[in-house]
C-alpha cells in the first residue's frame, strides 16, 4: 500500500510539474477555441450610388440557462418571457415553459430567435435579463452575415459572389467575386468559444479578440435605370420567343463603361433568370455582324470601294465545292459592296473575302489581330470566353474558311467582344477596353480608380470609317434593319442571324438559330453602344435578327433617351391636350403653395417612380420591381425632408 501510494503521489507529482504545461493545454483546446469572424464584405454600388450588393448582419439569440442565478432567473423570468410574447406572439406561459425546461436540462445553448435583423438583436438584447450581459444573463449573441442584392435578379450574374466549392476552392465570378480577395472580402476577426457539451461552443464575452475588419467599397459602371430597361426589354422577347437563353449589354461609346448588362437563361418550367454571363463568357459563331468586319478590312486595304459591284447572281454561288446562299428568295443579283453589307448577303461578303484575301489570307487575319479579336480583352470579370480564329495551318482552317468567316461562321466571338469593335467604330475608331468597375473607396477615401484604357488608338482610316457608318445606318434605314426605323430617333447597326448546332443530325427537321444586333445610337452622335444576342428563339415565331434581337436594342436606345418607348407612333409631339394641361396648372399651383407635395406615383415603373421621390428628399422603401400599385404617402400630402415612404410593387 505504502509502494502504491508513492507511486500516485509521484505521478501526481510528474503531472503537475513536469507535463503540466501539456496537459492544460490540451484541456485548454478540448474546452476553449477561437473560432473566426468573418468580416462584413464591401458594399457593390452602380455609377451614381445607388447599392447592388451588401452584406446583412443577421443574429441568432441563445440563452445559458445555467448562467444566471436562482434568484435571478426567478426574478427576471415572467418580464422576459411578456418582453418575448410582444416579440414573438406566443403566450408568456409558452415561453416559461420552455425556459424552466431548459434551467432543469442544463441546457446551456437554448435557442431563443434564429436569423434576425440587427433592429430586433438591439430590441431582444435590452428585455429583462438578457441585458445583464453573458456572465449575469445568459445571453448569446451569434453572428453571421448575408450578402443581399437590393436590385433583384438584376444583373446579378455580373454582380456576381464569392463562393468556396467542396474541394476547397474559391470560385469568383462576377464583381463581386473578381474583386472579392484584393478589396471585399477584409480582413476577418477572431473571438473564444467555450465548449460546453453535446459539440455545443458558446461564446466566452461579449467581446471579440480581433475584431473583423469590413472590406471596401466598389463602385461599378453600371446604371441601375439602364440596367432596368435592359434587363426588362430582354425579357419581355425571351418570354415571347421563348427563346433558350439571352443576353444584352449597354456601353458607353467614349468610355468604354459598362452601363448595363443582362444575361437570361431559362429554367424548366419557362421561367427566366440570371444563370450564366453568356455576355462574358459564351464564345460562339457571331453570324452576320462579323460582315462589318469583314467589308471594313476589305475597303481599309483598298481591294474594293463602296461602289465596287458584286454579282451575287440568283441567290447561290459555289466556293471550292460548297453552296453558299442568301437568305433573299431569288437573290440580289448585282449590287455594290455597300448594299451586300445593308442587305447582309453571304455571298456578297464571301465574294469580296474570297477575291481579295485567298491568296493572301494572313492579310485578313492581321487586321483581326491589329483589333484584338483574337484573344480575351483581359477583362476584371473572371471567366471570360476565348475567341476563336482559324488560320493557315488550324485544325478549322480550309479553302472554305474565308468565305465562312466574311458572314461569321468557321469562328467564335464573344458578345462582348463583338460589341467592343462597334464601339469602335462609334469611337472615331478608338477602341476602348470594356470597364465594370470605375473605382474602390473605404468611407470617403479613394483607396484605387480605374481609368479607360485604350486598346487600339485607331482601328482603320477616317475615310473607312466613314463609309461603314453610313452603311450601319442605312442598314436601319433601307437594309435588314429597316423595320426598326424611326424617323424621330437615329440608330445604327448590324442585324445577325446564324444557323448554330447545324452539325447536329435533327438540325433539318428542328432548326435552331441565334440572333442578334449590334450597333450603336444615336447614329450622328453616339452616346452608347448596344448588343443584344438571342439564342434559340422559337422557329414558329420568327428567328431573324432584325425580328428578335433589334426591337429590344430599339427598345432600349428609346427607353434611355425618351420618356415613352412608342414615340413612332406620334406623328407629332406639339399636341395641346386641354384635360392635361388643366391638371398640370393645378398640380403646379399645389406644389407653389406647399412647396413640397406627394406626386402621384402608383402605376408608374419602380425605377421611376424612387428617381422622382428621392429628387423630394424622401426615403423610399419598395419590396421589390415592376410597377408601383400602392404608396404609404396619399398623393397630394405635405411632405418633409428625410420622410419615408414605402411602396408596395406589383
Amino acid at each position: 500500500m505504502f509502494l502504491f501510494a508513492a507511486a500516485v503521489i509521484f505521478k501526481l507529482c510528474t503531472i503537475q510539474f513536469v507535463d503540466g504545461d501539456k496537459y492544460r493545454s490540451l484541456a485548454e483546446k478540448r474546452t476553449i477555441k477561437s473560432v473566426t469572424i468573418p468580416a462584413n464584405r464591401g458594399n457593390v454600388y452602380d455609377v451614381e450610388g445607388s447599392l447592388l450588393a451588401t452584406s446583412v448582419p443577421k443574429y441568432d439569440i441563445r440563452f445559458d440557462a445555467m448562467t444566471p442565478t436562482s434568484k435571478t432567473f426567478e426574478k427576471y423570468l415572467k418580464p422576459l418571457c411578456d418582453s418575448l410574447q410582444e416579440f414573438g406572439g406566443k403566450p408568456s406561459s409558452y415561453y416559461q415553459k420552455q425556459l424552466r425546461r431548459a434551467r432543469v436540462e442544463r441546457n446551456r445553448y437554448h435557442l431563443i430567435a434564429r436569423d434576425i435583423g440587427y433592429s430586433d438583436y438591439i430590441r431582444l438584447r435590452n428585455f429583462p435579463m438578457l441585458n445583464l450581459g453573458a456572465f449575469k444573463g445568459g445571453l448569446i449573441v451569434e453572428q453571421k452575415t448575408k450578402r443581399e442584392h437590393p436590385m433583384g435578379g438584376m444583373a446579378e450574374r455580373t454582380i456576381g459572389y464569392e463562393r468556396i466549392d467542396e474541394n476547397g476552392n474559391v470560385t469568383r465570378p462576377g464583381i463581386d467575386g473578381a474583386f472579392g480577395v484584393k478589396y471585399l472580402r477584409g480582413t476577418n476577426g477572431k473571438r473564444l468559444k467555450q465548449n460546453i457539451g453535446k459539440g455545443q461552443w458558446k461564446p466566452i464575452a461579449d467581446y471579440n479578440q480581433v475584431e473583423p475588419k469590413d472590406g471596401y467599397d466598389v463602385y461599378t459602371t453600371i446604371n441601375v435605370n439602364i440596367q432596368d430597361i435592359a434587363h426588362h426589354a430582354l425579357l419581355k422577347q425571351l418570354e415571347y420567343y421563348e427563346a433558350e437563353h439571352g443576353c444584352v449589354v449597354v456601353m458607353e461609346v467614349e468610355t468604354g463603361e459598362i452601363r448595363a448588362i443582362s444575361n437570361l437563361g431559362r429554367t424548366k418550367n419557362g421561367t427566366y433568370y440570371e444563370k450564366l454571363n453568356y455576355a462574358v463568357g459564351e464564345s460562339h459563331e457571331p453570324g452576320s455582324t462579323f460582315k462589318t468586319m469583314a467589308l471594313m478590312a476589305a475597303l481599309e486595304d483598298k481591294l474594293i470601294d463602296t461602289s465596287t459591284v458584286i454579282d451575287t447572281g440568283k441567290g447561290r454561288k459555289r466556293f471550292y465545292g460548297r453552296t453558299i446562299s442568301d437568305s433573299h428568295h431569288g437573290g440580289f443579283g448585282k449590287i455594290s459592296a455597300a448594299r451586300s453589307l445593308e442587305v447582309s448577303s453571304n455571298i456578297g461578303l464571301a465574294t469580296i473575302l474570297d477575291e481579295g484575301y485567298s491568296k493572301q489570307p494572313e492579310k485578313f487575319i492581321n487586321h483581326i489581330k491589329e483589333w484584338k479579336l483574337d484573344k480575351p480583352f483581359g477583362i476584371s470579370i473572371i471567366g471570360e470566353g476565348k475567341p476563336m480564329i482559324p488560320e493557315p495551318g488550324h485544325a478549322k482552317w480550309s479553302r472554305n474558311a474565308l468565305p465562312s468567316m466574311a458572314y461569321g461562321y468557321n469562328m467564335e466571338l464573344t458578345p462582348l467582344q463583338t460589341l467592343t469593335f462597334y464601339n469602335a467604330i462609334a469611337n472615331d475608331g478608338v477602341m476602348v477596353k470594356p470597364r465594370f468597375i470605375r473605382e474602390v473607396k473605404e468611407l470617403n477615401k479613394e483607396i484605387e480608380t480605374f481609368d479607360r484604357e485604350v486598346i487600339n488608338e485607331k482601328i482603320c482610316s477616317d475615310k473607312t470609317l466613314g463609309e461603314i457608318r453610313k452603311i450601319l445606318k442605312n442598314v436601319v434605314v433601307r437594309g435588314t434593319g429597316k423595320s426598326l426605323y424611326n424617323p424621330y430617333f437615329s440608330m445604327a447597326g448590324k442585324t445577325g442571324t446564324a444557323q448554330t448546332e447545324y452539325w447536329m443530325k435533327d438540325w433539318k427537321s428542328s432548326p435552331r438559330y441565334v440572333s442578334s444586333f449590334a450597333g450603336y445610337f444615336p447614329a450622328e452622335n453616339p452616346k452608347y453602344s448596344c448588343i443584344v444576342v438571342v439564342h434559340k428563339p422559337s422557329t414558329k415565331k420568327g428567328y431573324y435578327g432584325a425580328d428578335v434581337s433589334g426591337p429590344v436594342f430599339k427598345r432600349i436606345a428609346q427607353k434611355i433617351f425618351t420618356d415613352t418607348p412608342i414615340i413612332d407612333e406620334v406623328n407629332t409631339l406639339q399636341v395641346a391636350d386641354s384635360p392635361v394641361e388643366k391638371e398640370y396648372e393645378g398640380y403646379f399651383k399645389t406644389a407653389q403653395d406647399y412647396k413640397t407635395i406627394m406626386p402621384k406615383v402608383v402605376g408608374l415603373p419602380v425605377m421611376d417612380a424612387v428617381a422622382l421621390l428621392e429628387n423630394l428628399g424622401l426615403e423610399v422603401e419598395m419590396d421589390g420591381l415592376g410597377q408601383v400599385k400602392a404608396q404609404s404617402i396619399p398623393q397630394g400630402e405635405k411632405i418633409k425632408k428625410n420622410q419615408k415612404v414605402v411602396l408596395k410593387i406589383s
